[in-house]
């Protein structure tokens, strides 16, 4: 049996890898080099990265449509290509910013920061480079919101229900990986080359990967290094025989309409669990550098060590794809019950955030690892709750359901971003009191409380939508 699936989630896993990347550029850089030059507070960094939950909120709706049009190979290369853009023009906003509040529309990095620095307009500088922000975040969203229906989409056509949950740990902890490799990168390109030059050469990561899909992805009925015993394997769920000679051309083309797939109590629990706990990993992602820096004085690159170690800590949730295969090979479970069981103990592990500002105080070490232990369960948590589309739905399908659950969890996520930005400037101004914390440590108290018990409200509601298994019928 040939083996090429595992080539897919390579190349899943280095895409998604990517998509991490470069939607942590600005949380690694906007404290230490982009507030101070445009001077931004907490409350305008959430309103940017919560608009991004937004936009990649309701792309997310489109998104999963888009790619079950377009099919998997273009619309991947669309996906990819039209964020790698959007995080290029990042790096554009400061001479855009220049250009409109002083009139000097230089092409030079160093010489439009010298125009903003003169300029004593400030509250123009703050408007004018918080909405191009928002339009750069607008175009990166509107991309990478087809990594996942995509990926998705490409594992339940490469791999049987049995391995889905594996396959999605795998290329999900891509993730991981990108968040693990943006702090002891992109500060360091900020500092050594400009704020500017990190949103290029990590927005040019995804052109190259581009240039190997086009000739690596195919559907496996057809792909050349794909054989008939691993097309059979791949298949086995299928009660279609002799499937190995069935060909892409002549499957009949099916969608569910949205208003089909609202009307199934499914859709509304995996919907409800990407809500529920969506924004818990992107708070993680876009604050916990601002965190280091706000209650422990760590800069950027000071901190690039404690996010490196917090991210490798998240590496352990690719052990959350076995764990439905036990439960299914050694004790017999039906697959969804297997992997609702699996979830409800990854929801216990984010209840450690309770104690990660209370325990600051000993150690910034302890905090770092209860959130990269919080930030595992999610991973863990994530990859199964994808996979229960996959038990549920037909392949045709499985992108359009992602998509509305990416549409819910980014939703979550603008909530948790743009509420974290305000509270932290309010906690601050009034210098809040709350359990002997004071001022912003306060804030960040009240935001981890939230993200601890997220998981387990979510799993609740979605064990009574869906008690037990039901498939949607074909």
């Amino acid at each position: 049996m040939s083996n090429y699936r595992w080539t897919m989630v390579a190349m899943l896993f280095f895409a998604t890898t990517i998509n991490y990347l470069d939607r942590q550029v600005l949380s690694l850089t906007w404290a230490d080099f982009i507030a101070p030059e445009f001077h931004w507070t907490n409350n305008d960094y959430g309103t940017i990265t919560g608009l991004f939950s937004i936009f990649y909120a309701v792309s997310m709706l489109f998104a999963g449509k888009f790619i079950d049009w377009m099919d998997t190979k273009k619309g991947f290369l669309w996906a990819i290509g039209v964020w790698s853009a959007g995080a290029v023009i990042h790096a554009l906003c400061g001479i855009a910013t220049a250009g409109i509040v002083a009139g000097d529309w230089t092409l030079s990095f160093s010489s439009a920061r010298e125009t903003i620095a003169a300029t004593s307009d400030i509250s123009k500088i703050v408007t004018v480079s918080v909405s191009l922000f928002i339009f750069s975040r607008f175009v990166l969203a509107v991309g990478e919101a087809g990594n996942f229906p995509a990926a998705i989409k490409a594992t339940a056509e490469y791999f049987p229900k049995k391995d889905r949950a594996f396959a999605t740990s795998i290329f999900n902890s891509g993730a991981q990986i990108g968040a693990l490799l943006a702090p002891v990168s992109i500060p360091f390109i900020a500092k050594a080359w400009g704020w500017e030059m990190a949103f290029i050469v990590i927005g040019a990561l995804g052109f190259i990967w581009m240039g190997f899909w086009v000739f690596m992805y195919e559907k496996p009925e057809v792909h050349k290094k794909v054989n008939k015993l691993e097309l059979a394997y791949i298949h086995q769920d299928d009660a279609v025989e002799d499937v190995e000679n069935k060909a892409v051309e002549n499957l009949p083309k099916k969608s569910m309409s949205f208003g089909r797939a609202f009307r199934y109590k499914q859709t509304w629990a995996f919907a409800v669990g990407k809500f529920m706990t969506d924004g818990v990993w992107w708070f993680y992602l876009f604050w916990a550098p601002a965190y280091l820096k706000q209650v422990y004085g760590l800069s950027a690159t000071e901190s690039a060590p404690h996010i490196f170690i917090l991210y490798l800590i998240t590496m352990i949730s690719i052990a959350g794809g076995y764990l439905p295969t036990f439960f299914v090979d050694k004790k017999k479970m039906e697959p969804y019950a297997g992997r609702m069981r699996a979830m409800l103990i990854f929801a216990f592990f984010p209840l450690l955030a309770l104690f990660a500002q209370p325990l600051g105080h000993i150690s910034v070490w302890i905090p770092v690892v209860i959130i990269g232990i919080a930030a595992a369960a999610h991973q863990a948590w994530s990859a199964n709750l994808f996979s229960t589309i996959g038990d549920m739905f037909p392949k045709y399908a499985v992108a359009t359901i992602t998509g509305i659950g990416g549409m819910a969890g980014g939703v979550g996520s603008f909530l948790i971003n743009k509420g974290s930005g305000a509270l932290f400037d309010f906690s601050e101004k009034v210098n809040m009191k709350l359990f002997g914390f004071q001022g912003i440590e306060s804030g960040y108290f009240i935001i981890f409380c939230i993200c601890a018990v997220a998981y387990l409200v979510g799993w609740i509601i979605m064990k009574t939508l869906v008690p037990v298994h039901k498939a949607i019928e074909d």
